[in-house]
């Protein structure tokens, strides 16, 4: 049963404020979800997976080659959805072991080169 505008809009603001009071415990809570959906498409396209392998048997084994086919194809389209989820990660760790943002330098190379020369020149650099 769907929620009504009321209920939603009340649901939304307390997401709101939820994220406000304390974003450490609503981006968990949000990955949680995230988890859950990766690891949901993991299972089907494993099972997918195991579906086109039984088709590619079958088709070698009636001598059917179409099924055969049919059954590399599934099997191949279980791997891209399979490796698709696996880089958003399916633990939540694979967004964690990427070095963060304030440890890449910012600006382009020339940017941040003039940068330096600017520094050098009102010696500020040693």
């Amino acid at each position: 049963m769907p929620l009504s505008d009321e209920e939603a809009r009340l649901l939304h603001q307390l997401e709101q404020s939820l994220a406000a009071e304390d974003p450490d415990f609503a981006s968990t809570l949000r990955g949680s979800k995230l988890l859950a959906k990766s690891k949901r498409v993991a299972a089907v396209s494993i099972v997918g997976f195991l579906s086109g392998l039984a088709l590619l048997f079958a088709g070698a084994v009636t001598a059917r080659t179409w099924v055969g086919v049919l059954g590399f194809v599934v099997m191949l389209a279980a791997v891209y959805v399979f490796v698709t989820a696996g880089r958003q990660g399916f633990g939540g760790s694979a967004e964690r072991s990427r070095p963060s943002s304030a440890s890449k330098p910012s600006g382009s190379f020339v940017d941040r080169m003039e940068e330096r020369w600017q520094r050098r020149q009102n010696g500020e650099d040693r």
